[in-house]
Parts: structure tokens; C-alpha cells; sequence
């Protein structure tokens, strides 16, 4: 037994006494510590009935947790609940790929993948199609509700359940969040803490117009930091009110500001649950000002460094969909790409374009008229994590482009705001 100052309960206690077994006790003893060096005086329980595992992907040298994955198993330990999890790394049908990089991806990269595939799902995966970055959508069905406790780690749908829906989820390591969905409880710290979710920051957007949400994002990301920031001026592009194109838009948003921060929380004034509901009460004592204008986008989109071993070359491949495109956004996308298509008077995209979303969408999508549009404007769906693909080092050398400022975080791709892909990838123009 280790020494510990945790008010823990008679039930927790048990278990880490071992009343489970000795891997349940080592399981809760991580938690208990990790929480103790975060100042938590307690555990307290996960409230949505559904998790999320960020790790997706066999990597070999993952042996550790494929180690502790089997120690799970063998013990007939489940999560409390079905779990969605991040997307996949590979769809060599949709996004073809060369001897030499499926050489790299089988050999080295995600050599592991069957194997960890199926420990997922003996340890409680939802279904076959849980693998998205985008699980608190409707048609995954592991969307929180307001006030809910998560053990998730994944930084877009931390920053979307506790900004968006209200929920409260610190953005935890994937093994805390694992050993958190195991055991049903997370310790009570930070964004869990009504007290840990006042914004220290007022930022006040005086822009023209509406920003590509990547944009924004990497915008208020480099000024954030890793601070909670209460918005306002926003509302007057997005409205007061949550609908499909603007929750698509702070989906977007909020991956963007994560990846170029550490932040996993903003509110929105007027639009967000909880700025709705508390306003300017949410602004902590002594918060700092800042205000955003067109000038500051224009110099940060400026400045953008281009990865490419040749900055001049042309594009190969196109990613839209980082995190996965909603449905909303697959029908936005297909309408702008058959009017682009028109307006320069090609058939087909001129460059190879994929669109990702999760397998649940797509599904949906597909009995829809704009899934034959799309597929006969020479564009593919695919669900794989964008980010995962690209680590492949051969693959990172290809001349890939986004409208995703997270995709442009962890590769070479080079990023364009939404109007350049689309004139880009329909001939409008060459570059």
C-alpha cells in the first residue's frame, strides 16, 4: 500500500485494496496518484454512459500499452461502458498509396494494427464503425449532454464537449483516460471544478467578416495559450443560436485553437451554453483584454511557413475533413465543389481530393443524391485520422494541401483557407 490523502469512498477503497484483483488495484492507484499531483481531493464518477480512447493506432513501439491492454483482457476487465475511438490510420481503397509507403505503413508504422483492433474490441468498443475523431456527432450516438463527467483525451472532442455542449472533461493522457473509462471515475480537478472553468481572458473580435474557423482558431490559439478565453463579437457572424452549420464551424474552431494551444475551453458570449447561461459572470477576477482584428488574420495567415521541399510545386493531394466533416459540412463541401466545377468548366477536380468523415456519416451520406455528385466529380471518402496517415515519412513528402490548421500543425501539409481549396482543386486556379 502506498500513502495517499484522497477521500476516497468504501467502494473506491475496496478496489484499491484489491477487492477486484491486483490489476484493478493498480488501476486505481494510477488514478489516485494522478490525481493527487494534480491537487484533486476526490474521484468522482463518469456520468455519460458512453467513452472515447484517443489511441487508435498499432504503432509496434506501443508495446507497453498493448501489454496493458492484455493484462485487461486477461483479467475479464471491460470499460464501464461502449467506447467510441479515433479514427484509423490507413484506407489503401480510397487513398492509394506506393510500394514504398505501404512497405513504411505495414513494416514499421502500424504493423500492429489487427492485434490492437481486436483488443479494443474485447475490451468494450461500441461497433466496427466507432473509429472518429468526431464521436459526440448524432450519427456516432456518444454525444454528452450538458453538465456530463468524461474521461476523454482526445483534444478536438474535449474542446467541443466542454465548450459546445457544456459537458466537463479534462484533456487527459490517453492512458488516464483509458483507466478512467475502466474504472467509471475521474479525479476532481481543473475543468471538472466549477471554479476551474472561469475564462482569464476577454477577447474581442472587431472583424469585417466571417474567418475560415481554422483560421480563427490558429488566431486566438497563439494569443490564448493556455488560457480559458470568453469570446465576444463572434455572435454577430455565427448568431445566437446552435444550428447544424455553426455547431460545424466551432467543431472546426475549437480543434484549430487546441492544436495551437493548450486550451480545452471557451465560451462564446450569447452562443455557448454556458456563456448563454452565466454571461459575464464567467469572466474570472483580474481577466486580461485583448482585441482581434483583420489585420492580425491577414499578418498570422502571412506568416504561415511552407513545408515543401519545393515551396513552387503543384499540389498531389487534397485533405478536407480534419476532425471529420459532419454532414452538414459533406453537403456544404459538395455544393462548393460542383460550383466550382462549373465556374471553370471541368468535369473533375484537377487535383486528388478526399474528404473524411466518420464511418457513421458517410453511411448516411451515401443515400443521398449529393453522394453520386460528389463521387462523379472524382472525389473520395475516407475516414482515417489525416495526422496518422501523414506520419509516414515518404507519405509526408507528397505536396498535400488543407483546410485544416490542425492537419498543418503535425505535417507538411500546406494549409489554404476554404475558397483556395476550392479554386485550387476545381482548375479555377493553377498555382
Amino acid at each position: 500500500m502506498f500513502d495517499y490523502k484522497m477521500k476516497l469512498t468504501d467502494e473506491q477503497l475496496e478496489i484499491l485494496n484489491g477487492a477486484q484483483g491486483a490489476t484493478m488495484a493498480k488501476v486505481m492507484q494510477t488514478m489516485v496518484m494522478f490525481g493527487e499531483f494534480l491537487g484533486a481531493s476526490e474521484l468522482v464518477p463518469i456520468t455519460h454512459q458512453n467513452g472515447h480512447l484517443s489511441t487508435s493506432f498499432g504503432i509496434g513501439t506501443l508495446k507497453p500499452l498493448f501489454e496493458v491492454m492484455d493484462k485487461l483482457i486477461n483479467d475479464e476487465i471491460k470499460t464501464v461502458a461502449p467506447f467510441t475511438v479515433n479514427p484509423r490510420p490507413l484506407d489503401y481503397a480510397n487513398i492509394k498509396c506506393s510500394f514504398i509507403e505501404k512497405y513504411v505503413f505495414n513494416k514499421y508504422l502500424y504493423n500492429k494494427q489487427a492485434l490492437y483492433e481486436s483488443q479494443l474490441e474485447k475490451l468494450g468498443l461500441k461497433d466496427r464503425n466507432a473509429f472518429t475523431c468526431t464521436n459526440y456527432l448524432d450519427e456516432v450516438g456518444n454525444k454528452p449532454k450538458y453538465g456530463d463527467i468524461l474521461s476523454w483525451a482526445e483534444s478536438s472532442s474535449v474542446i467541443y464537449a466542454n465548450s459546445v455542449i457544456g459537458a466537463r472533461s479534462n484533456r487527459n493522457s490517453s492512458i488516464i483516460e483509458l483507466f478512467g473509462n475502466v474504472l467509471g471515475l475521474v479525479p476532481k480537478y481543473g475543468l471538472v471544478l466549477d471554479e476551474g472553468r472561469y475564462a482569464s481572458i476577454k477577447i474581442t473580435l472587431r472583424l469585417s467578416r466571417l474567418v475560415d474557423a481554422h483560421l480563427l482558431g490558429l488566431v486566438i490559439g497563439k494569443y490564448a495559450k493556455d488560457e480559458i478565453a470568453y469570446i465576444s463579437g463572434l455572435d454577430k457572424h455565427l448568431g445566437k443560436e446552435l444550428t447544424d452549420k455553426v455547431k460545424s464551424y466551432l467543431k472546426d474552431f475549437g480543434a484549430s485553437l487546441a492544436s495551437s494551444s493548450d486550451v480545452a475551453l471557451y465560451h462564446i458570449d450569447n452562443l455557448t451554453p454556458e456563456a448563454k447561461k452565466y454571461g459575464s459572470k464567467l469572466l474570472a477576477k483580474g481577466f486580461k483584454t485583448l482585441v482581434i482584428d483583420d489585420e492580425m488574420v491577414k499578418k498570422e495567415l502571412d506568416s504561415l511557413p511552407v513545408l515543401w521541399k519545393r515551396p513552387d510545386a503543384k499540389p498531389d493531394l487534397c485533405f478536407i475533413g480534419c476532425p471529420h466533416l459532419s454532414m452538414f459540412q459533406l453537403n456544404e463541401w459538395t455544393k462548393r465543389i460542383i460550383d466550382g466545377l462549373k465556374a471553370s468548366g471541368e468535369k473533375k477536380v484537377v487535383v486528388k481530393t478526399v474528404l473524411l468523415a466518420s464511418p457513421d456519416v458517410i453511411e448516411k451520406f451515401e443515400n443521398t443524391i449529393n453522394y453520386d455528385l460528389l463521387i462523379n466529380a472524382g472525389v473520395k471518402l475516407s475516414s482515417i485520422c489525416t495526422i496518422m496517415f501523414t506520419n509516414n515519412p515518404k507519405t509526408n513528402r507528397r505536396n498535400i494541401i488543407t483546410n485544416s490548421n490542425k492537419c498543418r500543425i503535425y505535417s507538411h501539409a500546406r494549409y489554404y483557407t476554404n475558397e483556395e481549396i476550392i479554386n485550387i482543386i476545381t482548375g479555377k486556379v493553377e498555382l
